[in-house]
């Protein structure tokens, strides 16, 4: 398994998600009410498959290799960007939930912190995933040893199983399909 690839195809579920999500607030702006169901399964699919799943192997296996064995330019690349944009997507997050909530309790102005919150996550990470796929990927396939990557196929390899023990990737491919369907 080549777990740098791995990634990338797993930024193409990511970006199809991130066009379910505009396309559900383009609902939202046409009139439509808000599905709490839906908007709470596009919440989970970002917090388990895109967060824990995809960036736990960021976090965990990539980046850390990055900075330990390529220093400098890796570590400012992935903790003065990479990371930082994670944590912004966990806010955008985090506030398109409180807005969710406050919609749900009465409040219609906060439709419009729905809308701003989920469409900003979605502009931020389709840029995010498009610098990983062009700058920090391609850097860490040319700085890190051949051994290192190695070490990154087998260990993504290894939280691949893991996590398919569970059914997560099955579970959250099958939602994102369901999804589609309805906000196409």
């Amino acid at each position: 398994m080549d777990g740098i690839n791995l990634m990338v195809d797993e930024h193409i579920v990511i970006k199809r998600m991130l066009a379910v999500i505009r396309n559900a607030c383009i609902g939202i702006m046409n009139g439509n009410n808000i599905d709490y169901d839906d908007f709470d399964k596009m919440i989970d699919f970002v917090r388990n498959y895109a967060d824990n799943h995809h960036h736990g192997k960021e976090e965990k296996i990539l980046f850390s290799k990055m900075i330990d064995e390529i220093g400098g330019a890796a570590e400012k690349l992935v903790r003065f960007g990479m990371l930082v944009e994670h944590d912004l997507g966990r806010l955008f997050m985090k506030d398109f939930e409180e807005a969710l909530l406050a919609v749900k309790n009465g409040d219609n102005d906060a439709k419009v912190d729905v809308v701003a919150n989920a469409v900003s996550y979605t502009h931020l990470l389709n840029r995010h995933i498009d610098k990983e796929d062009t700058v920090a990927y391609p850097f860490a396939k040319r700085g890190l040893s051949s051994e290192t990557l190695q070490k990154i196929d087998n260990e993504c390899g290894d939280f691949e199983k893991e996590m398919g023990k569970s059914g997560v990737q099955d579970k959250y491919i099958k939602l994102l399909e369901f999804l589609e369907r309805k906000y196409k």
